[in-house]
């Protein structure tokens, strides 16, 4: 099944609201680093139908809710690099083999100067670990969501066309386009169902 959406046509400009002082704005914007990243994990845990999100506080997705997640090191594999990431932002600990992948998403990215590039994410979710999720550096206020409530509108924008449809218990390859900072969408998002990410 073949799926497409078209973004709305406004949007507000790094997500910062007007009323923000100036030394958050400053704050946000030095956060907002225009980071280059070709491959990445990000994990959601699950906990019966509700889903752990925390609020990025730096690089791609700053100021958004969103999973855990990030690059893996030289040599390391996408399952270690998630695991990783997992326990570096959140606190907890999870085995790779406890991993489910539900999403690979290619990114395609404009940045501020014209140049490209193109990130592709896979994602995960994981039901078992040790450990209760923290605070971090990177990562803040970690809270529960109800799976079909998930704080969409706050979220980065093609999450709220691919990853419900995820959630659900599909497994979808797709891809979006951005504009710089990853905070507009330049095109419209589209995914697929696969039966198994046998090539992915």
């Amino acid at each position: 099944m073949y799926h497409e959406y078209i973004p709305p046509a406004h949007f507000i400009f790094f997500g910062v609201d007007a009323t923000l002082s100036a030394e958050l704005y400053r704050k946000v914007i030095r956060n907002m680093e225009e980071k280059v990243l070709h491959l990445a994990t990000v994990v959601f845990p699950v906990h019966g139908k509700e889903i752990l999100l925390a609020r990025k506080t730096r690089k791609i997705g700053a100021g958004c809710w969103n999973g855990y997640g990030g690059g893996p090191n030289e040599g390391e594999g996408l399952l270690d690099a998630a695991v990783r990431e997992l326990e570096e932002e959140s606190g907890i600990r999870a085995f790779a083999s406890d991993l489910t992948k539900i999403a690979v998403i290619d990114f395609h990215n404009t940045k501020t100067d014209g140049t490209t590039f193109v990130a592709r994410v896979h994602f995960y979710t994981v039901s078992s670990w040790k450990g209760e999720p923290q605070s971090t550096d990177e990562m803040t206020d970690p809270t529960w969501f109800p799976v079909g409530g998930l704080p969409l509108d706050e979220m980065m924008p093609a999450d709220s066309v691919f990853l419900p449809v995820a959630l659900s218990g599909k497994k979808i390859i797709g891809s979006a386009h951005y504009g710089p900072f990853q905070k507009e969408l330049l095109g419209p998002v589209t995914f697929s169902e696969v039966d198994e990410f046998t090539e992915w």
